[in-house]
């Protein structure tokens, strides 16, 4: 059995925009047109999450509801702020709660812990995740529980440039 596991950067945000805290900037022009593509090309590849879990921030929830829209994807969501400032351990706490019946899961979250994540999954060298670049990594496991380190192999990283 496997499991695949879609990292998903928030779009590019808005730094110019007002906003009370880091948590709550939104996604800039650009952060939207790169979702609405990320998600358009996760719908035709046929690669769409049967289960996508977002960080709270603004960002990250907006971006994920963008490209949901964008590729009319039906999916269950969930947002947790364990994915907010995460650190690899809290990923992992995320990844292991999820019930075994999904094959698939989105994370939607920040850097540099996506980054790390990649690389930590794959027992792998540096990895640079750009804004709404989207990374697949595929674990031979029969439960998320058993998702660890060096566990994964990367099948693919989108970033949205590469889609023009």
């Amino acid at each position: 059995m496997t499991k695949q596991l879609i990292l998903f950067r928030h779009g590019k945000s808005d730094w110019s925009a007002s906003y009370g805290r880091d948590h709550d900037r939104s996604v800039a022009e650009r952060g939207v047109k790169a979702a609405k593509a990320m998600g358009k090309q996760l719908a035709i590849a046929g690669k769409v999450p049967d289960l996508a879990i977002t960080s709270s921030a603004v960002r990250a929830r907006t971006t994920l509801d963008i490209a949901i829209e964008a590729g009319q994807w039906s999916c269950p969501t969930n947002i947790t702020d364990d994915l907010y400032e995460a650190s690899i351990d809290q990923v992992l706490e995320v990844i292991h709660r999820v019930p075994n019946h999904y094959s698939s899961l989105m994370l939607v979250g920040h850097e540099p812990t996506w980054s790390d994540a990649v690389s930590y999954f794959t027992k792998g060298g540096a990895v640079r995740m750009p804004t709404a670049a989207m990374a697949c990594l595929e674990f031979e496991v029969a439960t998320w529980l058993q998702v660890g380190y060096g566990r994964g192999t990367l099948l693919w990283l989108l970033p949205p440039k590469l889609l023009g």
